[in-house]
């Protein structure tokens, strides 16, 4: 009995000392209901359709506005969302997918099968003009209704990708009834089956979200049941970054996504903030290198670049080690990452001023400069834009590059205009990164197709490249799709197509009342469905 009753008095404090520690976590079971929260956005997109528009900032008060056919949890496995269950034919080509019966839009509108082909078709008209959404489709062919609850999505061809395409806030399910009442002006009128509600959106001032009482369908990647806990949530535009850490210690703001780096290092020593770091999966900060345009039309030069690159110099001077150096053509963050390419480009002046030497670029004339043989210097061109701390990455970059005898010659241009000139081939290096949970979107910025007006800003054109991510998108065994993606990744570096520099971060920083809050696999998007303001 006396062993017995010390058992139980230490099940007794441990069980007591669980409590307190699911408390102090924010457990869902001690949240609290109400308030209104302050979330500070880094962008003003132009248009926040997801069906049309592609930024990556409207799926922040989006996501909990709209619910998706399926959701993708933190370890990316796909669960249900508004479909209960799916079946996947062997070819690839049909999914078919048995929806949720007690769900309904905002607007009263129920949800079901024709919602789901009304929003598909939407997607894939041309006159939607999607920017977005309609690639993330793929092969899509049509939808067929089955009855009420079940659809089969047809395919031309596997698209391998798609399910992790229904995940996202793109292809999520708007209220057939609010698109057609409201045409063109439907962007601000958006109505979806989340757990807020789309209230009001004055561009380049606030959003404005509110609880939606009737939630009772979360999927299970959330936390708790029912409705959201927040009343309502406020997104409001800091574009400048210098603002943004200022806004939240002035009780301005609750949440500040993009805070800069030697902000972020000053919050976390303070207890009365909270840094929430996220790994965005996709496409590192890299710079395309281009293939045909001289001097880095010689893979020689190109590898030179790679091996005088120094980017844990980089992100320790200008992230403050909040962000990691990158290796290759996908972040570590992504899906079918290989880590082979981590050991392909080690820091190594020497063995880049080799490679320039066996190019036959010298410095003749003693300027620090390399010269070829009919005396022009070693010079580069490339464009910077203002966002993701390029024009500091590009300081830094001039400079290592220098120590090789290369003249890095940047230009710093508006976004459009970089696009614009980058397509044209009018750069040795262009730089840009891309969001995404698949590696299928290397396929955006290496196949063959994409080099002329596309995102292939190396402007490489290879046949064995092509045949890896070709049959990236179509194969529907796991393993071995991943094992082309590996290849692929391996085969972009051989070729020096691109200059990795490090993986992007979400770096948000919160006040330390706001608990609960969580983001997607995407890195980008809030579970605002389980925040809570703590009392």
């Amino acid at each position: 009995m006396h062993v017995r009753s010390h058992r139980i008095g230490h099940l007794f404090v441990f069980a007591l000392l669980l409590v307190v520690m699911l408390s102090a976590c924010g457990a869902p079971g001690s949240a609290v209901e109400g308030g209104s929260l302050v979330y500070g956005l880094t962008l003003a997109p132009s248009g926040i359709d997801p069906h049309i528009d592609a930024s990556s900032e409207l799926g922040i008060p989006l996501t909990s506005v709209y619910d998706t056919l399926v959701y993708q949890d933190l370890d990316g496995n796909f669960v249900p969302g508004l479909a209960e269950r799916w079946e996947a034919s062997e070819d690839g080509r049909t999914y078919t997918f048995y929806l949720r019966r007690d769900v309904r839009f905002h607007d009263d509108t129920p949800f079901n099968a024709e919602a789901v082909k009304f929003n598909l078709d939407r997607i894939a008209s041309p006159d939607t003009r999607s920017r977005k959404a309609r690639g993330m489709l793929g092969t899509y062919s049509h939808t067929e209704i089955v009855d009420d609850y079940t659809v089969k999505i047809q395919f031309s061809e596997p698209y391998a990708p798609f399910l992790d395409s229904l995940s996202q806030v793109y292809l999520g399910m708007a209220s057939p009834t609010a698109v057609q009442q409201w045409g063109a002006e439907y962007q601000m009128h958006q109505v979806g089956t989340g757990p807020f509600i789309f209230r009001e959106y004055l561009p380049n001032d606030h959003l404005t979200l509110v609880r939606n009482p009737d939630y009772d369908w979360a999927p299970s990647v959330y936390q708790h049941d029912g409705p959201a806990y927040l009343d309502e949530v406020i997104f409001k535009f800091y574009v400048d970054p210098a603002v943004r850490a200022l806004a939240l210690e002035s009780g301005e703001a609750d949440v500040m996504g993009e805070v800069p780096p030697i902000d972020a290092a000053r919050l976390e020593e303070n207890p009365e903030f909270s840094l929430i770091q996220v790994p965005i999966p996709g496409q590192p900060l890299q710079f395309f290198l281009n293939t045909e345009n001289p001097p880095t039309d010689d893979p020689r030069v190109r590898e030179a670049l790679l091996y005088a690159t120094d980017q844990q110099a980089i992100v320790d001077t200008i992230f403050q080690g909040y962000s990691p150096p990158a290796y290759g053509p996908l972040s570590a963050a992504t899906m079918g990452y290989s880590d082979q390419v981590e050991a392909l480009y080690p820091h190594d002046p020497g063995q880049a001023s080799a490679l320039l030497e066996a190019a036959g670029w010298v410095d003749s004339d003693g300027d620090g400069i390399r010269e070829d043989a009919d005396g022009l210097p070693l010079a580069l061109g490339g464009y910077l834009m203002s966002w993701g701390y390029l024009p500091e990455v590009g300081q830094l970059l001039q400079a290592q590059l220098r120590e090789i005898g290369v003249d890095l010659r940047t230009e710093l241009v508006a976004f459009p205009a970089a696009v614009e000139a980058a397509g044209q081939g009018l750069h040795n290096l262009a730089p840009m990164t891309f969001s995404g949970s698949d590696p299928s979107l290397l396929g955006t910025t290496y196949l063959s197709l994409n080099a002329d007006g596309g995102f292939n800003w190396s402007n490489v054109r290879d046949a064995e490249l092509d045949r890896l991510l070709t049959q990236g998108l179509t194969e529907v065994d796991d393993t071995a799709r991943l094992g082309l993606y590996a290849a692929a990744q391996r085969r972009i570096m051989d070729l020096s197509l691109v200059l990795p520099i490090r993986d992007y971060e979400n770096l948000n920083a919160t006040r330390a009342s706001v608990r609960g809050l969580r983001y997607d696999r995407q890195g980008w998007f809030p579970w605002l469905y389980d925040t809570y303001l703590e009392e």
